[in-house]
């Protein structure tokens, strides 16, 4: 099985020497493996190789939502698509809730997308994250509904949030995709 590759960038090279530098001069021996990524993490503004780690795969992961389909969708999931499309505005926001039950799922994806992945987040980040993808001023319940279907978790006291991070179903995919298209322009 392939090791997965996660790109590395530093704004300032200089900067990463001179943290890397006081790192290995606070070591005193030569770092191991495991210590030498935590210390290229840290010189990059991470907390540890793991905090990078899931930062990329986040990326990634959100990157793959826009990639094109590795198969074109089918007829039917265009016709649901344009379908759902008329619950969103031109910048890809849900501007109404859908009264079918059906179609309230498939809309939830696309502010799912929006919310980042793998941090946890107060109950008022989670709000401003959800409000980036709706237009239709009740991000309450947006936030309930999402909570319903298991597509974000909180603490039972509802101070802290997280996406629970998952497949968006295939159904699902292309109307998420057009939305944060719409986004984007």
């Amino acid at each position: 099985m392939a090791r997965p590759q996660f790109p590395f960038h530093v704004d300032d090279i200089a900067a990463l020497a001179r943290s890397l530098a006081s790192q290995w001069a606070e070591h005193g021996t030569p770092p191991g493996h495991v210590e030498t990524l935590n210390m290229l993490a840290r010189a990059a503004g991470f907390q540890n190789y793991q905090h990078f780690r899931a930062e990329a795969e986040a990326q990634q992961a959100d990157a793959a939502l826009l990639a094109p389909p590795a198969t074109p969708p089918t007829d039917e999931v265009i016709k649901s698509t344009k379908r759902l499309l008329r619950h969103f505005d031109a910048e890809g926001r849900l501007m109404r809730w859908p009264n079918k039950h059906s179609e309230q799922q498939p809309c939830l994806w696309t502010i799912w997308a929006r919310i980042p992945a793998r941090r946890t987040m107060s109950e008022r980040e989670m709000n401003e994250a959800i409000k980036t993808g709706e237009a239709l001023g009740d991000h309450v319940l947006l936030r309930r509904e999402l909570v319903g279907y298991g597509m974000i978790e909180r603490t039972p006291d509802g101070s802290v949030y997280k996406r629970v991070e998952q497949p968006v179903p295939p159904e699902s995919l292309e109307l998420v995709r057009e939305a944060l298209r719409r986004g984007e322009a």
